[in-house]
């Protein structure tokens, strides 16, 4: 029995140092949130300090400039220089599309106002001279009648001198054109590496398209405007023109022809005497169309141009006679149909916006022998890994011409010498 009682004795001796105590317990507890805590202090410490250094980088990309007090070192590789001066070029693409775009708005609203006005000019005159005969204000229609028609005379030659609807298609072009600018710039910064970082060849470049299209398409009425009748059309052209590199190109010949490249840089034979035909044609079939098209327009405006203001300014000097004897029977009747044909002709040359067709043949123009230059300056680097990928550029021609790259294959044929330029038929172009 003692025994037993001893041994239940041990067994209650063991317990509690088998059961920890709850004082034990929440001894434990306590130091396992005191270094929680620690540990989530060291954490938000470390996301501070990773917060504080991702702000700074983001206002170094964005202000161009490190914080004061800071020192950032610069990207290896990048010129920091080169980087702003693009971004530069592009807020100003940015800003000249966007006032472009305004101007360009602001001489359509011209157009339609300054053809409305005039037309209500000639035709209210005319119908104060057919009144004048019976009228016993003959005096006061007769003078009425002669200032409307000297000022219908005035403001055609004014309209007719700075085409409103050409003025417009200039801007409509140029909007387009600076907004073009603007994403191959800001695509050149985004793809920009520390393997292929900007230079300050990309800046020059960027800066003579600047320059091209202000001059093609300049912001000034007067002066600076583009001469609306030109003694010759020649297509518009509002990129630089290349400067040509005299290079010794030693190259194989076989059968007498230059070598092409050979399945480099996605460059054949073939595909150089497809680009070659494509030249050809250009040459001679699409930009000499709407070169000539763009002539008949021309003349055709200018024709207009000067019948408008003459039709106006001889029935404002008839209006003089009316009234005067024989002479008046015959005069009324020469001011309202001189009056009522001026009123056609400034609706023919402005209601049907011919100056806006002849610029329009002139870019159309310009845009074939763009596409003309690209394929020869592609083809007159001897060296074809300096080339674009031969895939992908004639995958760009092809859009810009609105075919596919298989309906380019027909022009390989025309690249040969011995076919002539009269045998050729279709035109390059399907787009305009």
């Amino acid at each position: 029995m003692e025994g037993l009682l001893q041994s239940q004795g041990g067994g209650g001796a063991l317990r509690p140092a088998l059961r920890p105590s709850r004082h034990s317990q929440l001894c434990s507890r306590a130091r396992a949130s005191v270094r929680g805590v620690q540990q989530l202090a060291v954490s938000l410490d470390e996301l501070r300090l990773a917060r504080d250094a991702i702000v700074g980088a983001d206002d170094h990309v964005v202000n161009g400039h490190a914080p004061a007090g800071t020192v950032v070192a610069p990207e290896a590789g990048v010129d920091g220089a080169a980087v702003e001066k693009l971004r530069a070029i592009a807020e100003a693409a940015a800003d000249r599309a966007e006032m472009h775009d305004i101007i360009g708005r602001q001489r359509d609203n011209w157009n339609h106002l300054l053809l409305h006005s005039t037309n209500s000019l000639a035709l209210t005159a005319s119908v104060m001279a057919a009144l004048a005969p019976a009228a016993p204000t003959l005096l006061a229609l007769k003078a009425s009648a002669g200032v409307l028609l000297a000022t219908t005379a005035v403001t055609m030659t004014a309209v007719n001198k700075i085409q409103p609807s050409q003025l417009a298609e200039e801007q409509r072009n140029a909007t387009r054109l600076w907004k073009q600018l603007e994403r191959d710039v800001r695509t050149a910064l985004d793809l920009r590496t520390t393997s292929s970082p900007p230079s300050e060849a990309d800046v020059q470049d960027a800066m003579d398209r600047v320059l091209a299209l202000d001059a093609a398409y300049p912001l000034p009425l007067l002066p600076g405007m583009l001469e609306k009748f030109p003694k010759t059309v020649e297509p518009t052209r509002w990129w630089p023109r290349r400067q040509m590199k005299k290079k010794q190109v030693q190259s194989k010949t076989i059968n007498g022809a230059r070598r092409g490249a050979v399945s480099e840089n996605g460059w054949t034979q073939e595909l150089e005497n497809e680009m070659r035909g494509i030249v050809r044609v250009l040459k001679a079939k699409d930009e000499q169309e709407y070169v000539s098209n763009g002539k008949l327009a021309l003349r055709l405006n200018r024709g207009l141009a000067l019948a408008g203001p003459a039709l106006a300014g001889t029935a404002a000097l008839a209006t003089a006679f009316i009234g005067a004897g024989e002479a008046g029977a015959w005069a009324s009747g020469a001011v309202v149909l001189s009056g009522a044909l001026a009123a056609a002709v400034n609706t023919v040359e402005h209601g049907g916006q011919v100056g806006m067709v002849f610029e329009l043949f002139r870019n159309v123009a310009g845009f074939y022998r763009k596409i003309q230059e690209d394929i020869e300056a592609n083809l007159e680097e001897a060296d074809v890994e300096r080339r674009e990928n031969g895939e992908v550029f004639e995958t760009k021609v092809a859009l810009l011409l609105g075919r596919s790259t298989s309906d380019l294959r027909q022009f390989r044929e025309m690249a040969s010498p011995s076919f002539k330029d009269e045998d050729i038929k279709i035109f390059a172009g399907k787009l305009f």
